[in-house]
């Protein structure tokens, strides 16, 4: 049979052409001996169909993260009970009640069914599967060790998942006292300041012109209480929408460095990002260069974001890592520079790391 692919090289370019195979796995093994990675493999002289579901799942569809840790979990311990790839994803597909998880698994098993790998699967889902996840499962395939690595993933995940809602928690306290205040506040000037203007006009004396305009506020939202709810609710969306503009994300993020409490929980959260990203995809195989490019787009701040880029440059040019933790210590603690400075020494950079973020998780 005649079968059209499409395959990556060694170099990273793609390729494209016919093979003569029995069927797909033979010409997806005779590709693979010839130093091909193949990416989609269609019976016949010529690719006729359009594969709409990369950009279908770079739009839609969302699956939760304790369903993403299930899916690991489960997938490794299957793989490590000696099912093949197609029949544990075959398994999960029956298994899973979520439809969008439904829908991943016969993509995936679709993908490796046409002689592609997982990690080739998980990539066509860039809004649910992180470049992390991806990482570290193509570097478990090519180590020979995708169950070990799944593994690594669903523990990152779950540390990731517990460290958010650290997050979450401590920031609801200062959000719900913030509302009160604002709906409080809102009721004050349409309730209680129009009732002091009337004793104040019955006293007839002459006001500020500070608490004239206060009287006006109050009655403008005494006698347009609906309208003021929809222009508070529309400017807060505003605000937000502006808040996350990217010609705005140096100022805000700066901004928020500089808060009193905020500023603590981001320097922690983003610490520990950084340490637990690049202590998991050093442990799976990943090349240094590569686990800061992908920690570059896990941690959120943009200054952080320009400290790994650094240490990329740096790590390039044979300057330590450590050094760039160094460089900016009112970003990252001592502790950091110092353990990933040990870590470098005593060959251990992962463990280093490891520990990091375990203490930062813990603070």
């Amino acid at each position: 049979m005649l079968f059209s692919y499409k395959a990556k090289l060694n170099s990273g370019e793609l390729s494209e052409g016919t093979i003569e195979a029995v069927d797909r796995f033979v010409a997806a093994r005779e590709l693979r001996a010839h130093g091909q990675i193949p990416i989609s493999i269609t019976q016949g002289d010529k690719i006729t169909s359009i594969d709409l579901t990369v950009y279908f799942n770079k739009f839609f569809g969302k699956v939760s993260l304790s369903e993403q840790i299930l899916f690991t979990k489960n997938l490794s311990g299957m793989l490590k009970a000696g099912l093949s790839l197609y029949r544990a994803l075959s398994v999960l597909q029956k298994q899973t009640k979520n439809k969008n998880m439904n829908r991943v698994l016969v993509e995936l098993s679709t993908e490796i069914n046409s002689g592609g790998t997982l990690s080739t699967g998980l990539a066509k889902f860039p809004r649910i599967f992180s470049k992390l996840f991806v990482s570290m499962t193509k570097a478990g395939e090519e180590s020979g060790n995708l169950a070990s690595a799944l593994t690594e993933v669903g523990m990152n995940l779950d540390k990731s998942n517990s460290l958010n809602k650290k997050i979450k928690g401590a920031l609801v306290y200062p959000g719900v006292i913030m509302s009160a205040m604002v709906i409080i506040g809102v009721l004050m000037f349409a309730f209680v300041v129009p009732t002091l203007a009337s004793t104040f006009k019955e006293l007839g004396v002459k006001l500020p012109t500070s608490t004239r305009a206060i009287i006006w506020i109050g009655e403008f939202f005494s006698n347009n209480l609906a309208l003021t709810f929809i222009v508070l609710i529309g400017g807060v969306f505003s605000f937000v929408k502006l808040v996350r503009a990217s010609f705005m994300s140096r100022y805000v993020d700066f901004v928020i460095l500089k808060l009193p409490v905020i500023g603590n929980i981001t320097k922690e959260l983003n610490t520990a990002r950084t340490a637990r990203t690049m202590s998991a995809l050093l442990l799976s195989g990943v090349s240094i260069s590569r686990a800061l490019e992908i920690t570059s787009d896990v941690v959120q701040n943009i200054y952080y974001k320009k400290v790994v880029a650094e240490a990329i440059k740096g790590i390039e040019k044979g300057v330590p890592l450590s050094q760039s933790f160094i460089d900016n210590p009112k970003l990252y603690p001592t502790m950091m520079a110092e353990m990933v400075q040990v870590g470098e020494e005593t060959g251990k950079l992962s463990d280093m790391l490891l520990q990091v973020s375990l203490f930062t998780k813990k603070r």
